[in-house]
């Protein structure tokens, strides 16, 4: 009997049911080429929403300005209240400002951030009366509502690490029921146009600099810490700070717009005086690369601008053979010279400069009877923030890390 012979297999003998293929790289050069027109037309959507943004930002330009303008007046913290606080003092300020911004360079949050969070701490300041041993606390709830209001999701602090980093003194409890207190009690009004909203739109109107940008933020940061720039509106901070970083780079003031060109000149020069002695952590933040090393170029600029000052002020040599009743003092430079009193008989000459009459140290000479009166004290320009007389007693111990603890420039 004869068996039918059996079907030939068509692709030949196969040990696996897997056979390789040998089409593979057709197929991925072809998902190749389709991701890569993916990503072109994603960078084509993306350029024209940017560009329907920006024309719309444009034509709606004026009525954001005087929405931010209203809120910024809607949310300035009240300095007064803040001073009838019964354990706070503003001396305790700038110890827990160091801390914010190590907290917020430490998560690498958004420049706004800190800003809004300062806001939220004085605005709250401004309505509840705050203990000692919470005022670390209301600061963490401040960062923690500022952070989750407008920055990145992904860096948001948790509650676990903000506990960590006030070395576990409060309980996760605690830092909720103050997260949802400072909420109540600013009636969930969270949005402020901080500084650098307003620094934005006017670094927008010129070209892109970013040395002057990392400069304004850094003196825009330098103003936090002291009490009289508190109840100063964003704005003009914001724009103050941009003139006062183009004069110490020595950029051109642009005026693209009339709102962008106008600063507060006595704001600038509030500002300028506060350079000379600012927070060592913010000094350290902004001496990285990454920030232009603006704090050093700041240091520079103030220590030739002191040697232009002594140079100025430096008295010229009068001539030797000038007769006494002729040579009359001069102003060549902004201080004051020392006068020359009429009653004294022949100065002597030293060295070829004429010897003013020696007056007694921390007196001066009365007008009346010759009799000699103590000077009173030259009040100073702008009030200082008021300091403790036993900073031991403050016991920064139980709501500070150690290393706040070290000597602070007074502010």
């Amino acid at each position: 009997m004869a068996y039918p012979q059996q079907p030939q297999p068509r692709y030949g003998h196969c040990d696996s049911y897997f056979v390789e293929s040998h089409d593979d790289g057709v197929y991925a050069a072809r998902a190749e080429a389709r991701e890569r027109v993916r990503a072109i037309a994603r960078m084509q959507q993306r350029a024209i929403a940017e560009d329907l943004s920006r024309q719309t930002a444009d034509e709606y330009q004026e009525d954001i300005m005087d929405h931010m303008e209203y809120m910024e007046s809607q949310t300035i913290p009240d300095v007064n209240s803040i001073d009838i606080q019964t354990e706070i003092q503003w001396f305790m300020r700038p110890y827990l400002l160091d801390f914010l911004v190590e907290a917020h360079a430490a998560f690498q949050l958004l420049p706004e951030t800190l800003f809004l969070a300062v806001n939220l701490l004085d605005r709250y300041c401004s309505r509840r009366v705050v203990y000692k041993r919470h005022y670390q606390l209301v600061g963490c709830a401040a960062l923690l509502i500022a952070a989750k209001y407008g920055d990145k999701k992904d860096r948001v602090p948790t509650v676990r690490e903000l506990k960590s980093m006030c070395c576990s003194l409060y309980d996760d409890e605690m830092f909720t029921q103050m997260e949802w207190h400072v909420l109540q009690t600013l009636n969930w009004i969270v949005g402020h146009p901080t500084v650098d909203a307003f620094l934005q739109i006017a670094l927008s109107e010129g070209r892109y600099d970013a040395e002057v940008e990392h400069m304004s933020l850094y003196i825009a940061e330098i103003a936090l810490f002291h009490k009289e720039f508190v109840s100063t509106r964003p704005s003009v901070i914001a724009r103050s700070s941009l003139a006062l970083a183009r004069c110490i780079l020595s950029r051109n003031q642009t005026t693209v717009s009339e709102w962008a060109g106008s600063y507060d000149p006595q704001t600038v020069v509030s500002l300028s005086n506060h350079l000379y002695q600012p927070s060592q952590v913010l000094s350290r933040k902004y001496a990285s690369m990454h920030l232009s090393n603006v704090s050093t170029t700041v240091d520079d600029f103030l220590q030739h601008q002191a040697q232009i000052a002594r140079r100025a002020t430096a008295p010229p040599t009068p001539p030797t053979t000038v007769a006494l009743e002729d040579s009359k003092p001069t102003m060549d430079g902004y201080g004051p010279q020392t006068p020359q009193k009429t009653h004294y008989g022949a100065a002597v000459m030293q060295h070829g400069c004429l010897t003013p009459p020696i007056t007694p140290e921390n007196e001066q000479f009365g007008h009346g009877n010759g009799s000699m009166v103590k000077s009173q004290a030259v009040p100073p320009a702008y009030p200082t923030t008021p300091t403790p007389d036993h900073p031991s007693n403050l016991h920064h111990t139980q709501y500070y890390h150690n290393s706040y603890l070290q000597p602070q420039p007074q502010y």
